[in-house]
Formats: C-alpha cells, sequence, structure tokens
C-alpha cells in the first residue's frame, strides 16, 4: 500500500456517531470544546497581536508625516506670533533591512499559525481523555455496584446455609469482609467518576451528560509513513521551520545596520500673517564606530539562529519518538484487548460453574467469592484496556498533527487564522475602510 493510499483513510475520518435521544457522543464533545476553549480564544488573540507586528513592519517602511503648531506672545513688544508646521520624511535606502523585517514577521505570523493548530490539538486531545475517563470510570462505578449486589446475595446464602448448619461462621464473616470491602470500592468508584467529571468540565467546558461509547478512530497501519507524514506536516516541526527562517533573516537585518541610511526629507512652515515657508532635503549618515556593539548584535543573532536550528532538530527526533510512542500504546491496548476479552469469557464460566457447584456444597463461600472477584478484575482490566486503545488512536492522529477540527470534520465554524492578518497586513489606518472593519471585529471579539 502506498504512502497516499495509505493515508486516505485517515485524512477522510469523521467522528460520526448514531448515538440514543439525550445521549452525548465524543463528536458533540470535540465541537462543544473547540467552541468554548479559553486556551484557544488566548491563542487566536495572540496570533492577532503577530499579526500587528507585521502592520508595524510594513508601516515603518511607509513615509511619515506629522505636524505641529506653536503660539507665543512677547511680554516686552507685546506681539504676537503663531506658526504651523507640516514634516514629512521617508527612508528611501536602508540596505533592505525594512523590507527584511516585513519578512521576518512574516514568518514569525506563520509561525504562530501552526503554534495556535498545535494548542487545538492540545484543547482536542484534553477532550477525548476527559471523555474516556468519564465513560470508563461510569462503567467501573456500575461494576462496583453490581459487585456490591453479588456479594450481598452471597452473604445471605452464606447466612442461610449457616442457620441450616451447612457451612461454618467462618463462611459468613468472609462474605461480611468481602461486602465491607466492597462499599468501599465503590466509594472509591464514586470519588473517581466526580473527579473525572471536573476534569471533564475543564475540558470540554460543561459537566457531561449520559456518554456513548467510542470506538478507536482509524490510523495507518504503517508506523513510517506516520513518521514520514508526522515529520513533514506536525505544527510544532511547522512552527520551529518558520523560526528558522525568521532567525536568518533577524542576521540579515543586523547586517543592514551597519549600512548606510538615506532620507527624504521636507517641511513646510506657515505664519499667522499666511506667509509659507518650504523646504526639502535628503539625509544621509550612518554609524562610523559604536564600540562593536552593532557586531556583537549580529553575533547574538547567529547564536539565536543556531539554537532555532537545534531546536528545529530536537522537535523532529521528539516527534517521531512520540509517533513511534503512541503506535506502541494503541498496539498494547488492542493485545490486552484480546487478551482480557478471553480471561472475561472464562472467568464468567468458572464463576457460573463455582456458584453453582456451591449451592450443591461442592464449593465454600470464599470459592465463589474468589472466581466474582476474578471475573469482576477482567472486566475492569477490559474496560481499562478498551479506553486506552480509543485515547492511543487519538494521540497517533495528534502525534500526526491530525487531531484537528478540519481534519476530523467537526460541526464548527473553523478559525480563519488568515482573515484578521489581510485586513491588517497593509498598515491601514483608523479612517480607511479596513480600519474600521477592523475596529468592528474588534468590538465583536471583545463581547
Amino acid at each position: 500500500m502506498g504512502f497516499r493510499t495509505g493515508f486516505a483513510a485517515i485524512l477522510a475520518i469523521s467522528i460520526n456517531f448514531v448515538a440514543p435521544a439525550n445521549a452525548e457522543t465524543l463528536a458533540d464533545a470535540l465541537t462543544y470544546a473547540y467552541n468554548n476553549s479559553g486556551l484557544l480564544d488566548q491563542n487566536r488573540a495572540l496570533l492577532r497581536a503577530a499579526d500587528e507586528d507585521v502592520a508595524q513592519a510594513v508601516a515603518d517602511t511607509l513615509p511619515i508625516i506629522s505636524w505641529a503648531a506653536n503660539a507665543s506672545r512677547n511680554s516686552v513688544s507685546d506681539a504676537t506670533s503663531a506658526a504651523a508646521t507640516l514634516s514629512a520624511s521617508y527612508v528611501f535606502y536602508e540596505a533592505g533591512a525594512g523590507q527584511m523585517s516585513v519578512e521576518a514577521k512574516k514568518e514569525l505570523v506563520l509561525g504562530t499559525r501552526q503554534a495556535l493548530i498545535d494548542v487545538e490539538q492540545t484543547v482536542l486531545l484534553d477532550a477525548v481523555t476527559a471523555y474516556m475517563d468519564v465513560l470508563s470510570d461510569t462503567e467501573y462505578l456500575a461494576l462496583r455496584q453490581s459487585n456490591v449486589r453479588v456479594i450481598t446475595q452471597e452473604l445471605r446464602a452464606a447466612q442461610d446455609r449457616f442457620d441450616v448448619g451447612e457451612v461454618t461462621r467462618t463462611d459468613v464473616a468472609l462474605a461480611e469482609a468481602r461486602l465491607a470491602a466492597a462499599r468501599s470500592l465503590l466509594a472509591s468508584a464514586e470519588g473517581s467518576l466526580a473527579r473525572s467529571a471536573e476534569a471533564y468540565v475543564a475540558a470540554v467546558g460543561r459537566r457531561p451528560a449520559s456518554l456513548q461509547e467510542v470506538t478507536a478512530a482509524p490510523v495507518s497501519q504503517s508506523l513510517t509513513e506516520a513518521k514520514a507524514y508526522a515529520l513533514r506536516n506536525h505544527p510544532r516541526l511547522l512552527e520551529a521551520q518558520h523560526g528558522v527562517s525568521a532567525a536568518e533573516l533577524a542576521i540579515r537585518i543586523g547586517e543592514a545596520a551597519m549600512s548606510p541610511e538615506a532620507k527624504l526629507t521636507g517641511r513646510a512652515v506657515i505664519d499667522q500673517d499666511g506667509n509659507i515657508a518650504s523646504e526639502i532635503g535628503v539625509e544621509v549618515g550612518g554609524v562610523i564606530y559604536a564600540g562593536g556593539k552593532l557586531s556583537s548584535v549580529v553575533r547574538k543573532l547567529m547564536a539565536s539562529r543556531d539554537q532555532t536550528r537545534a531546536r528545529l532538530h530536537l522537535t523532529a527526533a521528539t516527534i517521531e519518538q512520540q509517533v513511534g510512542s503512541a503506535y506502541s500504546f494503541l498496539e498494547v491496548a488492542r493485545a490486552s484487548i484480546q487478551a482480557y476479552n478471553l480471561q472475561t469469557k472464562a472467568a464468567r464460566v468458572a464463576f457460573d460453574g463455582v456458584r453453582e457447584e456451591a449451592t450443591l456444597g461442592a464449593r465454600t463461600t470464599i470459592d465463589v467469592l474468589n472466581a466474582e472477584q476474578e471475573l469482576l478484575t477482567a472486566q475492569a482490566d477490559l474496560i481499562s484496556a478498551r479506553s486506552e486503545e480509543v485515547k492511543a488512536s487519538y494521540q497517533v492522529l495528534a502525534t500526526m498533527g491530525l487531531m484537528t477540527a478540519a481534519h476530523l470534520r467537526l460541526p464548527v465554524q473553523q478559525y480563519d487564522p488568515a482573515a484578521y492578518y489581510n485586513l491588517v497586513k497593509d498598515a491601514p489606518t483608523v479612517t480607511s475602510d479596513q480600519g474600521q472593519a477592523l475596529d468592528r471585529i474588534l468590538k465583536a471579539i471583545g463581547q
């Protein structure tokens, strides 16, 4: 199976479940988490701030026009003077530093967009984990409740057999001890479910309803293909790549600071009598000596570039390792499910047989209680393995960079990271059409 064919199923994944009325599906939980995540809102605001850095860098390459007005009165001559000044300046040569600054800010915007995608993965993966924890703890609680009922029945049976002299007081005491332990474990299960519900509120944004069963997400059968895909598409890796590009541009900007700068200037003054004086000129200048500071700045920028390169390599290695670990957890969970299924079936047969034999006097109360405990353990282990399989399958998607609302086809209005950028990238003024549109957008966001 080729790479493209192998990932066709992954790229078409959709978590649409058929659920009974009033049941909450995983898709419901993920949708709510996406729409109500404060963490996503926070990082979207960070992205908008990065967008504004591009606008400010663009503005630095444009002419600057300013005005000033002054008035004064001479106390000796009682004369009054007033003037208004209009000044303009435009840097038309700076060794390309201005444009390189714009490009560097754009790289940081692209990196911040990838960081936002990674945050989205975290939000959705946390919701999956919270959902499965509530689901499995609910099943654990049901098991513990059933365990208490079964042991209560066994205690009654032991008491009845003791009353007719078939067993000793020891059998009754053993059943009573097991019942006390079962009630303690039931209370613990209730506490675990309460904690899982609180974690669900934190991850999803609301309390869990009746949760629908979930199957594992389909993933590629090839670990090699998954690693290759992750190394090309994971948002953390792409963010690091943009960081390297921005660092390279920063070095060139630092080197440009050593070059001369040429500026066009203009000035017009009008006094109280309506007289106008104007001038236009060119300024050329640059640093001759700054104590080696500019060279030090460039060397520091080179060190920062080397750091971002090292971070890129470390990120790639970490992502590759995480893909392998996620696949390992998934394979272990799948193997455990098979084993625990067989164990549960065998334990069920053994429990039914021992209980039947106990009614005939061939087994003791402790035999029945032990068989019931083995069945309970097998059932609990099976619940855990099924939960771990689902969580591991979505962890695989996250390590590949696919744990997103777009990939999961969640029914949400997906955030467009380019929409705000397209409005601010040309550094619009507050009175322009774009500036007024931005004002409306920001007011809507703040509501």
